[in-house]
């Protein structure tokens, strides 16, 4: 357990050069050492942009098993770089096979909604405490409340999904008067490409959020792309989609608010590209990955273990989890939800 609890590298610093120096990585930028890291201390390596690796480096951590994932400078996925696939072909094999089961994926898929719609009620309860008039507020609470009841007699994957759309959209239509700080405003969520600050920042986080479940979901051997709540696409990650449902409201977006009601991120650290789209500055995702980090190192009592686990680790606990589940050795899968 503790591989995964080891800290991912991340550069955005664009033009730098990683290479290998004995056991330890050199980032340099225009010849400069600007950090010099024991190799032993990385996870992985998350890098953003125009960002050079040498041969020797990704060879090693391709042997080593240490995962290199390539961002684009906005912070969306291109490419992952990994050594032998690791992982039993039995769980494999029973990853495909409970697709192929109705009843199996239709579980799975109401696991992972049911665990978001719970974050997500949870994350506008706390907001509801401190602002009581709120109406939008309370009846996105209602909502979440009403999913969950009609959730519970979904009989398909579809059903399951319009639900899903359903309880978003009520979260998304109160996310706007979760938002304290001057000069941030929220009309509702915009993905491809966010026309906002806000959406900006939440699809930067969601992405940083989908690497870390890609991760762990590799980590005890799953495929990331075989899902079972976001249809099968190629490229698509749709089982690391399918985790990150679970941490999205309670970690992602309660972040977001945070950096924002804090005056932590204001508008200097985002930019508007030719075209409408809104993004995070080197700056801004800067602010937004440091706080990220320090949120992994938090720690939260996990609700089935019973005892306190850092949250960087929670993606990792519930991927063994949901390899348990398709092994047999666990009758449903745990999904993660706050209590």
């Amino acid at each position: 357990m503790n591989r995964v609890l080891l800290n991912t590298l991340f550069v955005q610093t664009q033009g730098a050069y990683l290479r290998l120096e004995g056991d330890t990585v050199r980032v340099e930028v225009e010849g400069e050492l600007r950090l010099q890291v024991p190799l032993h201390h990385l996870g992985g390596l998350v890098l953003f942009g125009n960002v050079l690796v040498s041969p020797f480096l990704l060879a090693r951590c391709a042997e080593d098993g240490r995962a290199v994932v390539w961002l684009s400078e906005s912070g969306r996925f291109q490419g992952r770089l990994e050594g032998p696939v690791s992982g039993n072909v039995l769980l494999r094999r029973a990853q495909h096979q409970a697709l192929d089961r109705e009843d199996k994926a239709l579980a799975l898929a109401k696991a992972f909604v049911g665990a978001k719609v719970r974050n997500a009620k949870a994350v506008l309860q706390r907001a509801l405490r401190e602002r009581e008039g709120s109406g939008l507020l309370r009846q996105a609470v209602e909502a979440q409340e009403a999913v969950l009841v009609y959730l519970s007699q979904a009989r398909t994957l579809e059903e399951v999904r319009g639900l899903e759309g359903q309880a978003a959209a009520a979260y998304f239509s109160a996310f706007g008067d979760m938002i304290l700080a001057p000069g941030f405003s929220f009309q509702g969520r915009v993905k491809r490409p966010p026309r906002d600050p806000v959406n900006a920042l939440l699809s930067f986080l969601y992405t940083l959020l989908v690497a870390d479940a890609v991760a762990a979901l590799e980590g005890v051997g799953l495929d990331p792309q075989v899902g079972y709540l976001h249809a099968l696409r190629p490229g698509r990650p749709a089982l690391a989609l399918d985790l990150v449902e679970e941490f999205r409201a309670w970690w992602a977006d309660r972040l977001a608010l945070t950096l924002l009601n804090r005056r932590q991120l204001e508008a200097k650290h985002f930019v508007e590209r030719p075209g409408g789209a809104v993004l995070l500055t080197e700056e801004g995702r800067r602010e937004v990955i440091v706080a990220y980090q320090k949120r992994k190192q938090e720690e939260i009592t996990h609700p089935l273990f019973k005892e306190p686990v850092p949250v960087g680790l929670l993606p990792h606990l519930q991927a063994r989890l949901l390899a348990r589940h398709l092994r047999g050795d666990l009758p449903g899968y745990p999904a993660f939800w706050v209590r």
